[in-house]
């Protein structure tokens, strides 16, 4: 892009946040302008949909403006790893700088993107692809940048805070609270991308990227989901003085990181523990900031249109001082990832049982030939006519591959009736 007044720009997709994104191009062209320079001009839409906007503006073609000349940036908002990933190549390619909120696209290609797009001295910028409005990129890239960051805590998912915050204020099982997510708009018809943890999965990439300096495939990250929990786990989590959350956790021991996302049990009395509702938190802990929380609702049109109209602002600002600023995309080849069977943490157990004498020695055998030493135990009868009760079980630190092993062996014990939960507790 050559400096000059005016600057073009294409939208790609016109959905909830491509909507949004144009009222605002739209709307506040005249301070806009007056922030960057001069005008920026929303030059041309593509929206497979039939839609109202200004004649000349639309088209059912992003060829139109991957290839069109004159368009200076590309901004991308239709989600989805493919076209998305071919058009963001095409439009680097074409020398056009290009704002994405594509976390998917850049955790999985976000490497190749930034060395493609310093190859044609463009830029490629993602701030709305993590916490949509919360300024994380541009912070982890800049603000912390002295820091050596050895951990981050984070809830980076709307939906599933919503609906386990949902089951614990009102003591729900999963499926009734993920039912009144979706009426009201809070969850997808399809919501597997969020209650089974993938979308904090490439979040959790991206994040550990910038703060590791690494080049982290989000098939390496640990990911398990929420639809397996139950009301009574909530209970048990407030007698125990917890909460239950999906939290996205990358920690750096020496050479290794840990990297995994999964239900935790928090302290009630942590800051991520508060974090209810559609918001996100994101925890980073620096050797020389300490340790700061980033806070804010993860989602929305207006919130990630806020982002992205930034990042525009930025390449464009950047231009008219001569400057083109690419992500560094240098790897610290010296880390490597933690296994999950290496990982070392608390659990909680819930186990359906006999209710009859020895039970518990019978479990505490099998936890004790496991190395799993036990830290306290709650047994309520939870059905006198079949004779049965509730045992619930918190631990002292053991290996993960240990407590998997304990789970198989518990599964064979007679007494046993099911291993109905067990989730690890982060203090």
């Amino acid at each position: 892009m050559q400096t000059k007044q005016e600057v073009n720009i294409g939208l790609l997709g016109l959905g909830v946040v491509g909507s949004c994104v144009a009222h605002v191009l739209l709307e506040k062209k005249d301070s806009l302008a007056e922030q960057s320079g001069g005008p920026l001009i929303l030059r041309k839409v593509a929206e497979k949909r039939s839609v109202e906007l200004e004649p000349g503006l639309l088209t059912q073609n992003a060829e139109e403006i991957l290839t069109d000349p004159q368009i200076d940036i590309v901004i991308e908002v239709i989600g989805g790893e493919h076209p998305a990933t071919e058009y963001i190549r095409q439009a680097i390619t074409n020398g056009k700088h290009v704002v994405t909120a594509n976390k998917e696209v850049i955790a999985k290609h976000g490497y190749e993107l930034f060395s493609l797009a310093k190859e044609h001295n463009v830029e490629l910028r993602y701030e709305a692809s993590v916490g949509s409005g919360i300024p994380l990129i541009s912070s982890f890239q800049q603000g912390l940048a002295a820091n050596d960051i050895s951990a981050i805590y984070a809830i980076l998912n709307g939906t599933t805070n919503y609906i386990l915050t949902r089951m614990a204020q009102e003591k729900l099982d999963f499926p009734v609270a993920l039912k009144q997510a979706q009426e009201l708009g809070y969850a997808e018809s399809d919501p597997s991308n969020d209650i089974e943890g993938i979308d904090t999965v490439y979040k959790l990439a991206i994040l550990a990227n910038l703060a590791f300096h690494i080049k982290l495939d989000p098939q390496e990250i640990y990911c398990e989901g929420i639809s397996h929990l139950a009301a009574q786990d909530f209970h048990y989590a407030e007698e125990f003085g917890y909460v239950i959350k999906l939290l996205a956790i990358a920690k750096r021991y020496g050479n290794t990181i840990e990297a995994r996302v999964h239900p935790v049990f928090l302290p009630k009395d942590s800051q991520l523990a508060k974090v209810d509702g559609v918001y996100n938190a994101i925890q980073a802990e620096g050797d020389l900031a300490g340790k700061l929380l980033f806070y804010g609702e993860g989602a929305g049109g207006m919130r990630a249109s806020s982002a992205i109209v930034a990042d525009v602002l930025t390449i464009v600002r950047n231009n008219r001082l001569g400057i083109t600023a690419t992500p560094e995309t240098g790897i610290n080849q010296e880390l490597i990832v933690k296994p999950m069977a290496d990982v070392e943490t608390r659990y909680y157990f819930r186990l359906d049982v006999a209710d009859r004498p020895g039970v518990l020695a019978q479990i505490s055998k099998v936890l004790g030939d496991n190395s799993i030493s036990i830290s306290s135990v709650i047994q309520k009868e939870s059905d006198r006519a079949a004779q049965a009760a509730e045992i619930v079980i918190m631990t002292h630190p053991a290996r993960e591959n240990a407590v998997q092993k304990a789970v198989e062996q518990l599964k064979l014990v007679t007494v046993v009736n099911e291993v109905s939960s067990f989730i690890r507790v982060e203090e």
